[in-house]
């Protein structure tokens, strides 16, 4: 094995610790899953498990480092993310505003009617569009790292699919909880634009702090 058994326990337990405060990826997924159900929560915290999947291939071939080096190319990663949840945003509040019954009350971001596809789709590009993944990665996975335990991008790997692991523990339960919750309000039309509204209020929350830090 690549890694300590020790340090993979720590690794994961520091992993765990970080997943349940909430960041953006949490955040997303509850704000879907309330207004969508406990469905669309899961195939949100895959969505964005499969973003932390293409970070951690990224990270680990050094891209993260690229885009480090070209500040012009983070920032306009960085600000299409940012457009990319205000559309969200935008969708989430027209759904809002639009009158309907209970049965036709609008699921949030757009997925009124739309395949899972769709909503895992939403999640894996809101993921992708944090390029400060990468960076997080960069700074996080080297503590870990032991070059003379073998193959360090070998290591990295490992490391980058026991954080997906863990957090899809933590996202999948935060998105099956808010799921149930959404379910337990949703039958009345007033409270589905509610839910929206919040979720509308999530999504431009991200696209404000997105577009500011610029750290």
């Amino acid at each position: 094995m690549p890694i300590d058994p020790g340090v993979a326990a720590a690794f994961c337990l520091a992993a765990l610790i970080l997943s349940v405060i909430p960041g953006p990826d949490m955040l997303y997924i509850t704000a879907t899953g309330l207004a969508t159900g406990p469905r669309a929560g899961i195939v949100a915290a895959l969505g964005v498990s499969a973003g932390l999947a293409v970070h951690t291939a990224a990270a680990a071939l050094g891209l993260g480092a690229l885009l480090e080096a070209f500040p012009a190319a983070f920032t306009a990663v960085r600000v299409l993310g940012a457009a990319y949840l205000v559309y969200l945003a935008f969708c989430a509040f027209r759904d809002a505003a639009r009158p309907g019954t209970a049965d036709t009350a609008a699921p949030a971001a757009g997925v009124r009617g739309r395949s899972s596809a769709r909503v895992f789709g939403q999640a894996l590009l809101t993921n992708l569009a944090n390029p400060k993944v990468i960076a997080f990665y960069l700074a996080f996975f080297p503590q870990f790292i032991h070059p003379e335990q073998g193959s360090v991008l070998a290591q990295f790997f490992l490391l980058g699919l026991m954080f997906i692991v863990v957090g899809l523990m933590v996202d999948g339960t935060a998105g099956v909880l808010a799921g149930r919750l959404g379910d337990t309000v949703r039958a009345r039309p007033a409270v589905q634009r509610w839910l929206n509204g919040i979720s509308g209020t999530v999504y431009a929350a991200l696209a404000v702090r997105l577009a500011s830090d610029t750290r």
